[in-house]
């Protein structure tokens, strides 16, 4: 069973080295389990049916393989005495978190744009978001950083940290795996509509929760952070969280909205393709520099108070 201090150990790893690019990291390898099965699951001319069980298999097997497989790491290190396991836990716990990689990728966006370097700005925040950034202007690049500062912290750390404190490091990654099958398969468009339909719902039934919590957090972490407003983001959150055509990434992202008293949502463009989304915060200004500043602290309280609230939850749980 994770430890507190496992917890503990793979936040601070987290924090203090990042996801290293030339590091091995399981998600890496869930991405090209995923691949692979898709390659070997599809055909054409396949029925809705027939898509729709082999994208549910393949969910499933991706979910449950992380789930069994993670847990057998951990077990096999710790039979090789204490130290080994917690290491092997806590590393493990380390690459489920994303605080530091996200506090990085979202200032380094920032640092080329005080530099005036809009060209470089776009080529960074493309390291982060899905749509397309080769013609945004500044404003349109700081609400799609805004916007995915919001929803990242809700994927990348509160959600890993409650799974964590639930169900251990094995649940953790069988949440990383959901998330990544989603980002990977879990489209609505033509060729992903049945396949990866499994996987997309399965990853708004594992976000439901975590999106909630990470809106309330962004709500109290606004109380620590010049110029932000809690109760706003309160009243925002509740007023329009549920816009968003996703169950779950208006929560966070309505928060954001109000707690800055910006705009945020809008069109936007994936692969060439006009995709329209609601307007969180019609009343409130457009973004700006300073807004990006203040999201970025927001969400470091918000990776604080998650650690917090998950070692509360462990240890009510122990």
């Amino acid at each position: 069973m994770t430890t507190s201090q496992s917890i503990v150990a793979g936040y601070l790893f987290d924090w203090i080295a990042g996801d290293p690019e030339w590091m091995p990291h399981p998600v890496r390898a869930i991405g090209g389990a995923i691949e692979q099965g898709e390659r070997l699951l599809r055909s054409p001319n396949q029925t809705a049916e027939i898509q729709l069980v082999a994208g549910g298999a393949l969910t499933f097997a991706i979910v449950a393989t992380s789930y069994m497989g993670t847990q057998w790491v951990i077990r096999r290190a710790h039979r090789r005495g204490r130290g080994v396991g917690f290491l092997a836990e806590s590393a493990l716990a380390w690459t489920c978190l994303a605080s530091r990689n996200l506090h990085d990728e979202a200032s380094s966006v920032m640092a080329a744009l005080e530099r005036d370097d809009l060209i470089l700005a776009r080529q960074r925040l493309a390291r982060i978001v899905g749509r397309d950034t080769e013609t945004l202007e500044e404003p349109e690049v700081l609400r799609a950083l805004i916007e995915t500062l919001a929803e990242s912290a809700s994927d990348g750390v509160i959600a890993p940290l409650f799974y964590m404190a639930l169900g251990g490091v094995p649940l953790a990654m069988a949440y990383k795996a959901i998330n990544t099958l989603d980002s990977m398969i879990g489209h609505a468009d033509e060729h992903y509509f049945y396949f990866g339909k499994a996987a997309a719902r399965l990853d708004d039934i594992a976000n439901f929760l975590p999106a909630r919590l990470t809106a309330f957090g962004i709500a109290a972490s606004a109380i620590f952070i010049e110029d932000a407003s809690p109760g706003s983001a309160i009243k925002t959150w509740l007023s329009e969280g549920n816009k968003h055509k996703s169950p779950n990434a208006g929560q966070p992202e309505g928060a954001m909205a109000g707690a800055l008293k910006i705009r945020l949502g809008g069109a936007n463009f994936y692969d060439g393709v006009l995709t329209p989304t609601p307007t969180i915060g019609e009343r409130f200004a457009q973004t700006s520099r300073h807004n990006a500043k203040q999201a970025i602290r927001i969400v470091a309280a918000v990776s604080s108070l998650g650690l917090l609230g998950a070692l509360w939850l462990r240890n009510k749980r122990s």
